[in-house]
This record gives structure tokens, C-alpha cells and sequence, in this order.
């Protein structure tokens, strides 16, 4: 499937079924819809929803590479677009010198040394010059507020000026996808930008589905059994309620051991598979009839 040859959601849909990604009716519609629209896609959900792996799998699906930007706290449009390779620039600048035997001319050097040669392409650059592509922009609401005007603007134009070298345009607008787990608002002017998606955790139906699509030796009695008692592990109180991604990683390791049902000796050993708090694994323990119970 090429970038432009997808002509309704269900096919969509068929095409990320095909890279392992179970993507329900609203998601698939509203993936197509941001593709079709040259539209960014704001996906937030709690954290194992499957934001991330949701541009990793349309880059798959489509042929086209993902670009990942990776925001976290006091991220800047340096680290985002741009930067100048410094070490480089002062070796050339050196060669000139000692070529020149003295007689630099520093106008032509200063020039020289603000080519693409010394460019460092970030993330967000990168996509503008390389598109057609996905452009993951993975939790959003880490980043300041700062970085979320200077990030509407560039989407806003799927353009760049830099001051060194001039405007960088897409002549394709990337598909980008803005994961946030909310533990901040975003604003408001960058989700007018976007077309919206809240990710539940799939239904006990799906589950099971991505457990036998990604492990495929799973036997439908274990990925019930593990889909079932990970439902259970999210409506507790836990400090970090397992995702998707854990729920796989905890039938993989009873699959690893030989396991062909999720008991109380072997949901005791496993645990560490699916919850990652020491609090979390010591409540769990309590009671694992009632977690393996039905």
C-alpha cells in the first residue's frame, strides 16, 4: 500500500491488521481521515494504549519512514530542527587557516561554515525535507508551552525558515501523530490543529485477538486466561496499571517457561512481566485467586 492508495478506513484498517496493529473502527477512521487531510493526529490515552505503536505501525503499513521526536521537559527547537556540528566546523575552519598561510578571508570563512555540510538534521527537519512520512511526535505533554507554539507553527505551515540556509518547505505534508498520556492539558490552538483520538485499552475480545496475532503458538485458553486477569490488574488500584505491551510481554514469558494456563505458581513468578512496582507486584500476591478467578 503506497502513501496515497489507501481509499477508505477499513482499508487502512486491513493494512495495519497486516503489520500486527488491531486498530477498532474510530481509530482506523480518524488514521485515514488525518492522512487524508493533511491533518495531524492528537492520540491520547493512558499510558500502553498503544499511541506510539500506532505511527510505528502506519510507517510499516504504508512504506514510508517514521521519524520519531521524542519531547521531554525543556526541549527547545534546537534539539527539534536544527543544530550546527560544531566539532566539524572548527576543523574546517582550521584547514582554512592553515591553507590560507595567514591570509583568511573571515566573510568567506563565516560562510563556509553555515552550509549543509555542517547542518544536523533534527526530527522535526528531517520530516519536512524527507516527506512522505510519519512523524511521530511521542508525548507532547511533556514538552512546555514554548515548544508547543513553536511545534503549531511549524505544522501550521509544513515549513521552516532557517536563518542560515532559508525555507524548507514539505512538498508532502507528513503524516504526524502527537501522543500525549495527559499529565498535562495541552492547549488548545494545537489541538484545533489536529484531528482528535481518545485510545481506551482494547476490549477483552481484542485483547485476546492481539495476543494470538503477535504470539502466535499462544493457545486461545492461555490468552483468554491472561487477557482476563489483565483486565482485572487495570481496574485495581495500582500505581501503574499494565498496557497492551505488558499484557504481550506476560504471555510471552509464560510461553517462554512452557506454560500452557496462567495458575497461581505460575501468575506468582511471571509477575514481574506485568507490573513494574514493587507495591503493585506485593498487593497482587495477596490474592491471586481473585486475580485468576472466572
Amino acid at each position: 500500500m503506497t502513501w496515497m492508495s489507501v481509499p477508505a478506513p477499513e482499508d487502512l484498517a486491513k493494512a495495519l491488521d497486516g503489520v500486527g496493529y488491531l486498530a477498532d473502527d474510530g481509530l482506523a477512521t480518524a488514521a485515514f481521515l488525518s492522512l487524508r487531510m493533511h491533518r495531524p493526529l492528537f492520540c491520547e490515552g493512558e499510558p500502553g494504549t498503544g499511541k506510539t505503536s500506532l505511527a510505528t505501525s502506519l510507517a510499516q503499513a504504508l512504506g514510508v519512514p517514521l521519524i520519531r521526536l521524542q519531547c521531554h521537559e525543556g526541549i527547545d527547537a534546537t534539539q527539534a530542527l536544527y543544530d550546527w556540528d560544531f566539532p566539524r566546523q572548527l576543523l574546517h575552519l582550521r584547514a582554512l587557516e592553515a591553507a590560507s598561510h595567514g591570509e583568511l578571508d573571515a566573510d568567506a570563512a563565516e560562510q563556509s561554515l553555515y552550509t549543509e555540510r555542517f547542518l544536523l538534521a533534527r526530527p522535526l527537519l528531517r520530516a519536512l525535507r524527507e516527506a512522505p512520512c510519519v512523524l511521530l511526535v511521542d508525548e507532547i505533554d511533556r514538552a512546555d508551552d514554548e515548544f508547543e507554539a513553536f511545534l503549531l507553527e511549524v505544522l501550521s505551515e509544513n515549513a521552516v525558515t532557517l536563518p542560515e540556509i532559508g525555507e524548507v518547505r514539505a512538498e508532502v505534508a507528513p503524516l504526524v501523530i502527537l501522543t500525549s498520556n495527559r499529565t498535562r492539558e495541552v492547549h488548545d490552538a494545537l489541538k484545533r490543529r489536529c484531528l482528535y483520538h481518545w485510545l481506551e485499552h482494547p476490549d477483552l475480545a481484542r485483547e485476546v485477538q492481539i495476543l494470538k496475532r503477535r504470539l502466535p503458538g499462544i493457545s486461545d485458553r492461555l490468552a483468554a486466561q491472561v487477557a482476563n486477569a489483565v483486565r482485572r490488574l487495570r481496574a485495581a488500584e495500582l500505581l501503574k496499571p499494565p498496557g497492551v505491551a505488558e499484557t504481550i510481554d506476560w504471555a510471552e514469558a509464560l510461553l517462554a517457561l512452557g506454560r500452557t494456563e496462567l495458575d497461581a505458581e505460575a501468575a506468582a513468578i511471571t509477575l514481574g512481566a506485568v507490573l513494574k512496582y514493587r507495591e503493585d507486584a506485593d498487593r497482587v500476591r495477596v490474592d491471586l485467586d481473585a486475580l485468576l478467578a472466572g
